[in-house]
């Protein structure tokens, strides 16, 4: 049996750092919790006394400690159970997204309890098995629109039992209403506003929702054409301190973050993705500035560890520059990678926040 590793000392400074370059190397077990981690675990640090260190999984488990739901340390190694459970689970409901599918359903279909399926599909997938089933409907309800199908047969094709019900939904999906986004956008204002910086001509536009698009060019026009191609029948306005002062507050605080290193800004954003994209994009929010993780780490931690072609993809999906931090994946290589405004502007972000890192 793998005994207890015994240099511990830079083990327990990459578990206070959280860092993700040793996942993979050690696990870390918790005596009070009898749960183990990967070092770049989430959760709250715990006590010195009080944390063992294993060179696997499978070392740990021997002693027995159990497997966190939040990190899935055996993901890293393929072999982690409840991520094989919750994809099938995952599946199921993408199979009967249109149907009702109460908490207690899934819990008998898992062979768990409501509590467990609750918490370990939100660990495995990033999502609640609720927000889940939504996020394929409003796929659904999005694709219909798109069609041309009427607003109200597209809605109770996707699922909802009624107009009202999609509509509670709408934030963070579409956007707008299904009427405007079926048309293109019409009667929907998008306000948008351009600003200088040290990696060219950004542009940030927001509904009232959010921000629903940061791009970066070398000319105004292109980037407003770009803005119109995906909204094709929106008021697309630009911003003035008077009709949207607070998108200007917005795109000069992320110019400021750019330019000076200022603290990275809180701005609402207008997510619109597959349940897997939003499952990447999430993961992505997760890595901190001045770390850079792989696409297949990328894939593992969110439980898909065969999904790495699928994980880059989301990456390259992804239209909110900074905000969702998608410059921080590398090929598995440690090469830099593709990057949707370019690799000279990934190297600069990569560059700037190792920079403040080192200044902190």
């Amino acid at each position: 049996m793998e005994t207890e590793l015994t240099d511990q000392s830079q083990f327990w400074d990459a578990v206070v750092r959280r860092d993700r370059t040793f996942d993979g190397r050690f696990v870390y077990a918790v005596k009070r919790s009898g749960v183990y981690c990967r070092p770049s675990c989430p959760a709250r640090t715990p006590r010195r006394e009080n944390v063992r260190f294993y060179g696997s999984s499978m070392a740990a488990e021997a002693d027995g400690y159990r497997a966190c739901l939040r990190c899935r340390p055996r993901a890293l190694e393929g072999r982690d159970p409840a991520a094989d459970s919750m994809t099938s689970l995952a599946r199921y409901i993408e199979t009967h997204a249109d149907t009702p599918l109460p908490l207690a359903r899934l819990a008998e279909i898992a062979g768990l309890s409501s509590f467990q399926v609750q918490r370990a599909f939100t660990a495995v997938i990033g999502v609640s098995p609720k927000a889940f089933q939504t996020a394929l409907r409003m796929k659904r309800l999005k694709a219909s629109l798109k069609e041309g199908d009427g607003v109200a047969g597209a809605i109770f094709e996707a699922g909802f039992g009624s107009t009202s019900r999609a509509y509670e939904r709408m934030d963070g999906h579409l956007g707008m209403t299904p009427a405007a986004y079926r048309a293109g956008g019409v009667g929907e204002t998008i306000a948008w506003a351009c600003r200088a910086t040290g990696l060219g001509l950004l542009l940030m536009a927001a509904t009232g929702r959010g921000v629903c698009a940061v791009d970066f060019g070398d000319e105004e026009s292109t980037l407003v054409d770009r803005l119109r191609a995906e909204f094709p029948r929106a008021d697309i306005v630009p911003s003035d301190a008077a009709a949207s002062a607070q998108l200007d507050a917005w795109i000069d605080a992320l110019g400021t973050h750019l330019a000076e290193g200022a603290p990275h800004p809180d701005i609402p954003v207008d997510l619109r993705g597959t349940a897997f994209q939003m499952k990447v994009w999430r993961f992505l929010l997760s890595v901190p500035s001045g770390s850079v993780v792989s696409y297949a780490e990328v894939a593992a931690g969110i439980g898909a560890p065969s999904a790495v072609r699928a994980a880059a993809s989301a990456c390259g999906a992804n239209r909110i520059a900074v905000l969702i931090p998608c410059h921080r994946v590398l090929r598995g290589d440690g090469g830099i990678g593709g990057y949707r405004w370019g690799v000279e502007r990934k190297c600069a972000l990569l560059a700037a926040e190792r920079r403040r890192g080192q200044a902190a």
